[in-house]
């Protein structure tokens, strides 16, 4: 959708969320999601380390390491939605056009 900003979360029932942003001010929603998006990638951060510690854990049982599955899944869930947001923002920036010399 051109011009709407995809949010950092969903619907009640799964939907994805839109916000039709003031690029010049940002509002309170727009600065609520940019602080999500740095809450959920802080948190991927911290899944991954988990992760890898239960991978090099030999005896992680079965309950561990679906648990660091389960977590590692939201959280990339998480930052693919920030990534398709972003790049969704920065395919709509205007071109700059170079200085001729």
């Amino acid at each position: 959708m051109p011009g709407l900003r995809l949010l950092p979360w969903t619907s009640p029932d799964g939907k994805p969320c839109y916000l039709d942003p003031d690029t010049a001010h940002p509002g309170t929603l727009s600065l609520l999601a940019d602080h999500v998006e740095v809450m959920q990638l802080g948190s991927a951060e911290e899944v991954a380390a988990g992760g890898r510690a239960v991978l090099a854990d030999p005896v992680a049982g079965e309950r561990a390491l679906r648990f660091a599955l389960t977590r590692a899944v939201e959280s990339l869930e998480d930052v693919v939605r920030i990534a398709v947001s972003r790049g969704r923002r920065l395919d709509e920036r205007p071109t700059p056009v170079p200085d001729a010399d």
